[in-house]
C-alpha cells in the first residue's frame, strides 16, 4: 500500500492548528494567576487548580450559560420545524408560487445581517419584543433558514419519487409521507442543519448586542465581553470562561459529526 506523504503532513499540520490553541486554552485555565505570569504558559501546569472555574460559576456565567441554552434551543426548534416542511413542499410541489418563493427565500442567502440591523431592530422595538431572549431567537432563526432549506431540499431531491408514490398508493397523506418517508431519509440533512443552526446561535453576538441591554437576557456572548473587563489581567479565569463556553457546543458538534458530509453533500452529486 503506497503511504500518501504530503495528506500525512498536511494532516498533521492540520492537528497542530486545531489541537494547538485548545490545548493552550485548557492548560491556562487550570492555573493560578501567579502562575501563569512567571512560567511558559505552554507547560502543562505543575500544579492544576479549578479556581477559575470557580471565579467564573460565581461571576454570573451561570445565568449566561442558561439564556444561551434557550436561544440556541428555540432557534433550533423553529428552524427544524419550519423548514423540513418548507423542503419537501419545495421538492414535491410544481407550483411555480412554491418554486417562486424557493427562490425568494435563497436571495436571504446574500443578504449580511449587519446590513439589515436597522430595520430589524425598528421591527423588534415596534413588537415590543426589544430586550428579551425573543429578539434574538426569531432574526437569528429567520437569517439561518435559508441555509437550512437549502441542505434540507437538496437532501430531499436525493429520494427517488417511486418512493413518494408507493407511499400515497398505500394510502398514506402529506403528513404521513413527511412523518414515515422523509423524516428518517433526511437524518443527516436534519443533523447537519441543528448542528450549523446550533453553532450560529450559540456564537452570535450582533443581535445579542443591539437587542438586549439588561443584564437577565445577556448571553454568553456578551457574558465573555464583561469577563474580558472583570478578568482583564486574569487570563486564566478568562480562558476558563472560554473552556465553558466551548464544552456544550463541541459535545454537540461530536455527536453530529458523522453526519455532517453526506449532509452538506447530499443533492449535489445530481
Amino acid at each position: 500500500m503506497k503511504r500518501n506523504v504530503p495528506a500525512g503532513v498536511s494532516a498533521l499540520v492540520w492537528l497542530v492548528l486545531v489541537a494547538g490553541p485548545l490545548y493552550f486554552m485548557v492548560a491556562v485555565s487550570l492555573r493560578g494567576r501567579a502562575d501563569y505570569l512567571t512560567n511558559n504558559p505552554l507547560k502543562p501546569p505543575t500544579d492544576p487548580t479549578l479556581d477559575n472555574y470557580r471565579t467564573v460559576l460565581t461571576g454570573g456565567f451561570g445565568g449566561y450559560l442558561f439564556n444561551n441554552v434557550v436561544v440556541t434551543f428555540a432557534t433550533v426548534a423553529i428552524v427544524v420545524l419550519l423548514g423540513v416542511p418548507a423542503a419537501y413542499a419545495i421538492v414535491r410541489s410544481t407550483s411555480k408560487l412554491v418554486q417562486r418563493g424557493f427562490t425568494l427565500l435563497l436571495a436571504g442567502l446574500a443578504i449580511p445581517a449587519q446590513a439589515t440591523i436597522i430595520p430589524v431592530y425598528l421591527l423588534i422595538t415596534r413588537l415590543n419584543l426589544y430586550d428579551s431572549l425573543t429578539a434574538i431567537i426569531l432574526p437569528t432563526a429567520a437569517f439561518a433558514l435559508p441555509v437550512a432549506t437549502l441542505v434540507l431540499t437538496n437532501s430531499l431531491r436525493d429520494v427517488p419519487k417511486e418512493l413518494y408514490e408507493a407511499q400515497t398508493i398505500d394510502g398514506a397523506s402529506a403528513f404521513g409521507v413527511l412523518r414515515h418517508l422523509v423524516l428518517p431519509l433526511a437524518k443527516p440533512a436534519i443533523v447537519t442543519v441543528v448542528v450549523y443552526t446550533a453553532l450560529n446561535a450559540w456564537n452570535g453576538f450582533l443581535f445579542p448586542l443591539v437587542l438586549t441591554q439588561s443584564e437577565s437576557t445577556r448571553v454568553l456572548t456578551l457574558g465573555l465581553w464583561n469577563f474580558q473587563g472583570q478578568f482583564g489581567t486574569n487570563v486564566p479565569a478568562l480562558l476558563a470562561a472560554v473552556t465553558l463556553s466551548v464544552l456544550p457546543i463541541f459535545v454537540v458538534y461530536l455527536i453530529g459529526r458523522r453526519y455532517l458530509l453526506s449532509g452538506l453533500t447530499a443533492g449535489f452529486g445530481k
